[in-house]
C-alpha cells in the first residue's frame, strides 16, 4: 500500500512492518479463539512476496488487521484473515480494513477477492453483503469448533 488512508475515525490503515510483529501476535489472541496464526506464519507472511499484512493503527494501538494472499498467474486474491480488537469494534475500523484489502488487491490487479467466513460470523457475514459480496459456496467443518465456512466473493473492477 503506497500510502496511509485514515477511516472516518482517526485510525490510519497502513502495511505492517516487522516491528509490528509481537503487536500482531498479541491481537491474533485477543480476535480469536480458535484458527490462531502462529507467530511463526505471522513472521512468514510480514516478508512474503504474496502477501499483504495491513494494519489499523489508532494512536499507537493496533486496533485492527488484515492479510491478503495472491498467487502467481491468477487475478484471484484472498482475503486470508481480517480482525478488529474487541475494544476497537463499533468504529468502523473492519470496513476500512475491508476497503484497503480490495484496494491492495487492486493494485496487484486482481480482478476478484475471496473470502470464507465463519457461518455463525453474523456480524462479519452482514459486512461482507453489505460492500458486495455474494456468498459462491461453503466448506463443512473447516474450522477446528468444526463450524462451518461460508465462500464469499466480490468482483473488483466493473
Amino acid at each position: 500500500m503506497a500510502s496511509p488512508a485514515t477511516s472516518t475515525h482517526g485510525v490510519v490503515i497502513r502495511g505492517a512492518m516487522a516491528t509490528d510483529l509481537e503487536a500482531l501476535c498479541n491481537l491474533e489472541n485477543q480476535i480469536f479463539e480458535t484458527d490462531r496464526m502462529s507467530r511463526r506464519a505471522l513472521h512468514r507472511l510480514l516478508s512474503s512476496p504474496s502477501a499483504v499484512v495491513l494494519v489499523a493503527q489508532s494512536d499507537r494501538d493496533i486496533a485492527g488487521v488484515a492479510v491478503i494472499l495472491f498467487r502467481a498467474a491468477s487475478r484471484i486474491a484472498r482475503l486470508y484473515s481480517i480482525g478488529v480488537a474487541p475494544h476497537h469494534t463499533g468504529r468502523g475500523i473492519a470496513k476500512a480494513l475491508l476497503a484497503a484489502a480490495e484496494a491492495a488487491a487492486r493494485a496487484r490487479h486482481a480482478t476478484t477477492l475471496r473470502l470464507e467466513v465463519h457461518e455463525k460470523n453474523f456480524s462479519a457475514i452482514k459486512l461482507y453483503r453489505g460492500s458486495g459480496y455474494c456468498q459462491f459456496g461453503r466448506h463443512h467443518q473447516y474450522y477446528q469448533d468444526s463450524g462451518h465456512a461460508l465462500r464469499f466473493e466480490k468482483r473488483l473492477i466493473p
